[in-house]
């Protein structure tokens, strides 16, 4: 199996987003999610996904309500805003095209240029 993939400055809040907007989840959920959309090709750790939850939450692309889990035990449970909401098909396509333009730069020849 391949080793999972690191991520690119700035990836991680556009996957948190798609993550929660299939589903309110707890933090830990989120790692789940992201692994599970992308095939187990990427591991997000724990480190930067707090700070990355509060980055989001504090520019109102998510939010955050306290919920009782599975356990009986209070969890914050996360979800992507109506301003979110908005904002997601844009920021994909955005996501999309610099994807394509970085992934045809490999395979640039010299006559191309």
């Amino acid at each position: 199996m391949d080793k999972p993939l690191d991520l690119l400055p700035g990836t991680l809040d556009r996957l948190i987003r798609t993550a929660v907007s299939l589903e309110s989840l707890r933090a830990y959920g989120v790692l789940l999610r992201i692994q599970q959309i992308s095939k187990n090709r990427l591991e997000i750790q724990q480190g930067p996904l707090y700070p990355a939850l509060y980055r989001l939450d504090h520019r109102a692309r998510i939010t955050s309500e306290c919920d009782e889990s599975e356990n009986n035990r209070t969890a914050k449970y996360y979800r992507l805003t109506a301003a979110g909401k908005r904002r997601l098909p844009t920021e994909v396509e955005k996501w999309n095209r610099i994807a394509d333009v970085i992934a045809g730069i490999p395979g640039t020849t010299p006559e191309e240029v």
